[in-house]
């Protein structure tokens, strides 16, 4: 062997020696006995049939009840996050999703010249499906959890006056806009 094979080598070994040292000395110094009692235990929750479905859990508030506080303007400010990927203006263009002008009881996953993913097509049940202010409250809460494998990658509108000033300014954006559900009404949740 050469001289330089053997210098490299005994680098190489001289560094691998310092390292185990320097780990055997912290793990000695820094060494902590696990606790008699855990301090607080994590227990997580056993999915739903409804998660087991692919659906979101109905919301707290119903939508209905959500839309009658709404503020269409706050919505068109917090739509803002959503024109990266989608456009609202008549006869706009799709972007990287659909265009969203008149999206509010529209049948789900048929705007005409857009590539829906398999699994919004499944969800649409061959376009019968329409986007209700109901679908539509799930679907932005969070997206990838009411339709599983939908090709949307936003995280969801967490705060409930968030998606219904969103889905205010949505209803707004139609030739005639459907009418807003009826909060007092019993079975408004479903509309």
């Amino acid at each position: 062997m050469n001289s330089y094979v053997n210098t490299a080598v005994g680098a190489l070994l001289g560094t691998v020696f310092v390292l185990m040292s320097v780990s055997i000395a912290s793990e000695s110094l820094f060494h902590s006995e696990n606790p008699e009692k855990e301090g607080f235990a994590i227990v997580a929750e056993e999915a739903s049939a409804a998660d087991a479905g692919g659906a979101a859990p109905a919301a707290a508030v119903p939508i209905a009840q959500l839309l009658a506080k709404a503020d269409a303007k706050a919505g068109e400010t917090v739509f803002k996050k959503c024109q990266a990927c989608h456009d609202g203006t008549k006869g706009g263009p799709n972007k990287v999703g659909p265009n969203l002008f008149g999206v509010v009881d529209r049948p789900i996953g048929s705007h005409e010249g857009f590539a829906y993913s398999a699994a919004m097509k499944d969800f649409s049940k061959g376009a019968s499906e329409k986007w209700t202010f109901d679908h539509l409250n799930h679907f932005l809460a969070a997206p990838k959890k009411y339709i599983a494998g939908t090709a949307m990658g936003f995280a969801g509108l967490q705060k409930d006056t968030d998606r219904a000033n969103v889905i205010l300014y949505l209803h707004t954006l139609a030739d005639s806009p459907v009418p807003l559900p009826d909060p007092n009404a019993p079975d408004s949740a479903t509309q």
